[in-house]
């Protein structure tokens, strides 16, 4: 599959626009989890043989493999029932806002192959809360899936930076349900201000309230939630200082390192794009803070570490580093639909060696 991805559909689906690449992949991806027989063969196939079978247990889940779909690829939930078919261990949809909104103007996704990377500026396009939701009721919930599903959560647009926190309660409530982990993204470089809210002036209160929803489930005789935060690879030594102080205040299930960049290194100091940098350009600086959160926790927190996982490598790299699990999507894209199976497979025959 490899080949015939990289020698014969890469090149067609390069020949398009990036966005409507990425559409095509989300429909391609929901077509085939709506055949559940082919689903459950695929995952038959991908699924690690007993020798190299590892399962991951953290924040209260286990986790088949160590390998997840970033969030981003599926902002409306519509693709994830074919996730282990392709050789995931988990899955995270979203960004999801309380509001559903268009995103930015087109084109606002740019490839640039020979750098593997990709600079968008998306502005969480996405059908909402409560549309996602009503998909998410229809499928099989926590506790009955093969793996794992996360939901991303981010700020509408339209909502003011003072009223955010209503905003990302409003999508918890809506979606808690569903969910095995909540995300709280603050770390999305396109959409204004929200990056703000890593401050810790309005961090603490954000989480805070999440964290006091997520105890009022459990008052209500309802399952809790793991909560992630999910930061930015921009922030400074003493900002990541401040948000693990806030994390370990409320006792936080964990954190994902990192979201895209607004950094410009090398090649893209001469790209006039504005939006977020994915891909192997990302690589080092994601895997630095990974190191640097696991140092500071003494290796207690658990990680997700996202950013540059463009093989196999680099994936190995993020867990040396700390990192509980690791997330890929870029990579993806210029390795193909099978890319996660192959970094799972890579790792745990690294892992048992």
């Amino acid at each position: 599959m490899g080949w015939l991805y990289q020698h014969a559909l890469k090149p067609l689906l390069f020949r398009l626009d990036p966005e409507h690449a990425h559409e095509l992949g989300v429909d391609a991806m929901a077509l085939l989890g709506r055949v559940p027989p082919l689903c459950a063969l695929l995952e038959r196939v991908q699924r690690l043989s007993p020798g190299l079978h590892r399962p991951v247990e953290c924040f209260g889940l286990k986790f088949p493999n160590a390998v997840g779909l970033a969030a981003g690829f599926d902002k409306n939930g519509r693709a994830w029932p074919a996730a282990a078919a392709l050789g995931f261990g988990h899955v995270e949809i979203g960004t999801v806002t309380l509001h559903a909104q268009p995103g930015n103007p087109r084109p606002r996704a740019f490839r640039y192959a020979a750098e593997q990377a990709v600079i968008n500026r998306m502005g969480f396009n996405n059908d909402g809360a409560a549309a996602l939701a009503a998909r998410l009721a229809k499928l099989p919930g926590p506790g009955r899936r093969s793996i794992p599903l996360g939901v991303n959560l981010g700020k509408s647009k339209v909502t003011p930076l003072d009223q955010a926190m209503e905003d990302y309660l409003g999508s918890f409530r809506l979606l808690a349900d569903h969910a095995d982990y909540v995300v709280v993204n603050v770390s999305s470089p396109n959409t204004p201000g929200l990056r703000e809210l890593q401050d810790a002036a309005w961090l603490k209160p954000l989480l805070a309230a999440l964290v006091n929803e997520n105890k009022a489930r459990v008052s209500s005789g309802k399952p809790r939630r793991p909560v992630l935060l999910k930061i930015a690879p921009d922030l400074s030594y003493p900002q990541i200082d401040a948000a693990l102080g806030v994390i370990a205040e409320l006792r936080l299930d964990g954190i994902i390192a990192t979201n895209t960049t607004l950094a410009r290194p090398g090649f893209f100091a001469g790209v006039n794009e504005a939006g977020g940098l994915s891909g192997a350009p990302v690589r080092q600086r994601s895997t630095e803070i990974i190191n640097y959160i696991s140092r500071a926790t003494n290796g207690r927190l658990p990680i997700i570490g996202v950013g540059g996982i463009m093989d196999e490598a680099a994936a190995a790299e993020k867990l040396d580093a700390g990192a509980t699990l690791v997330q890929l999507y870029t990579g993806l894209i210029y390795r193909g639909p099978f890319f996660a199976a192959e970094v799972a497979r890579a790792v745990a025959q690294r892992q048992r060696s």
